[in-house]
Parts: C-alpha cells; sequence; structure tokens
C-alpha cells in the first residue's frame, strides 16, 4: 500500500484516529494536508511527520465552516499540485441525553460537525479529484446509528447513519469518475473522545466481541486500505471495524 507522492486531506488530525492516519499515511510515502480545529497539535503532528521524512502541511479552522473546506483543498492544490483522497475523520459526540431533553443547539451542532462538514468536504474535494483523474474519499461514521441505537445519542447517530446516505450517492454520483467513496465504521476506540474513566472503559470493552477497545492505530489501518488502490473495487461501502460490537449480544 505505497502512496508515494500521492496527496491526502486528513481532518480531525489533531489527535486520536486522525493523527494515527495521518502518521500512517505519510510513512507509506503520501503528502499530507492536516485539518483540525487546534493549531499547536497540528504543528507538533507536522513536525512529526517531517522529522520522519515524510511531508505535511497543517491548516487549523473549524469544519463546520464551508470555506474551512475550500481552504484545505486549495492548500492541496498549492503546496502538492493536486489531490489523491481524503479522510474526512472530524467528529463530536455532544452533550448526550434523551431527545426531549436535548438543546436545539446541541443537535445543530452534531449534526454540523458530523454530517455537514463532510457534505462541504465532498463539495470541494470532488472536483479536484476529477481534476486529478480519480481518487477515493473516507468518510468516518459509526456503527451507532447502523447496527446499534445507544440512548442518549439521537444526534449523533442521526449524523453518522447521514454520512453513510450521503457515501452511497456519491458512491454512485462519481462512480464513472474513478472517485470511491466509503464510510468507515469504528468501534470504541481509546481517543480523547472515549475520556479517562476506567469503569466506563471496562463497560465498553464489555459491549465489544473482543472485549476491548481499538488503539487508533488499528483504525488507521482500515482508513489506509479504503485510500489506497487495494481497496480499488470497493466504493458505496459502510465498512465495520468494530471489534464485533455490532453482533456481540453477551
Amino acid at each position: 500500500m505505497e502512496l508515494n507522492d500521492k496527496t491526502f486531506i486528513v481532518t480531525g488530525a489533531s489527535s486520536g484516529i486522525g493523527a494515527a492516519a495521518a502518521l500512517l499515511l505519510a510513512a507509506k510515502g503520501a503528502n499530507i494536508v492536516l485539518g483540525a480545529r487546534r493549531q499547536a497539535e497540528l504543528d507538533q503532528l507536522a513536525g512529526q511527520i517531517s522529522q520522519s521524512n515524510g511531508k505535511a502541511v497543517c491548516l487549523s479552522g473549524d469544519v463546520r465552516d464551508e470555506m474551512y473546506a475550500l481552504a484545505l483543498v486549495n492548500c492541496a492544490k498549492d503546496e502538492f499540485g493536486g489531490l489523491d483522497g481524503a479522510f474526512n475523520n472530524a467528529g463530536t459526540t455532544g452533550e448526550m441525553g434523551p431527545v426531549p431533553d436535548m438543546q436545539s443547539d446541541n443537535w445543530h451542532n452534531v449534526i454540523d460537525v458530523n454530517l455537514s462538514s463532510g457534505f462541504y468536504a465532498a463539495k470541494y474535494q470532488i472536483p479536484l479529484l476529477c481534476e486529478n483523474g480519480g481518487g477515493s474519499i473516507v468518510f468516518t461514521s459509526s456503527f451507532v446509528g447502523h447496527t446499534v441505537g445507544l440512548p442518549g445519542m439521537a444526534a449523533y447517530a442521526a449524523a453518522k447513519a447521514g454520512l453513510i446516505g450521503m457515501t452511497q450517492v456519491l458512491a454512485a454520483e462519481h462512480g464513472a469518475e474513478n472517485i470511491r467513496v466509503n464510510a468507515l465504521l469504528p468501534g470504541g476506540t481509546m481517543t480523547a473522545m472515549a475520556g479517562d474513566d476506567p469503569g466506563f472503559h471496562e463497560v465498553v470493552c464489555g459491549l465489544h466481541a473482543l472485549k476491548r477497545m481499538a488503539e487508533p492505530s488499528e483504525i488507521a489501518q482500515v482508513a489506509l486500505f479504503l485510500l489506497s488502490e487495494n481497496a480499488s473495487f470497493a466504493t458505496g461501502s459502510a465498512i465495520v471495524a468494530d471489534g464485533g460490537n455490532s453482533i456481540n449480544k453477551f
């Protein structure tokens, strides 16, 4: 899965799955455009990639802002001459609770970060991919809202399920242009989003058939596969990498 001189955008790159994916893609020879809100963390990651003889530039911003999606695409074109793919990974769970108790602002924020950002990304990434003769887009979705309905997570489930629907349509619309679009559905992963409560981690581990949570690098490996030519006939799919969460009933 060598990616020499290929260029990829990675959002949510300041930590967790996004950072792990950026490091892995760069190690395979790719040029990386790093996107997230936290500039200091992006600078640190870009430096880490550079120290390993990789190539990365970073641009901080808010994925809820349509113009940020355009800026990331322009950065890829200006710095590296084009775009070969993107891992649109930024997301948030928001405040969890029953729908009758949920604030409208929370609903809209979760939808904007998880779903609207994907629309903005595709809107500007696809034309540049077309100029390049095709490429691959991967959205980070979730088993929540696809195989499981977890109480308190209606906004998150709606947004992540929406990404899968958009993935299918984009794949159908742009397959003839050699553009593949897939959704990656991780299980519980040891990121900042998982918090640091050992009791909570124990409960989450028990939900998975593997009885553990994923490391970010494990999910990054699946993203690498989907972005690479090894997945050349995979498009429109919801790829579950959830440690058996979806099938575990005990």
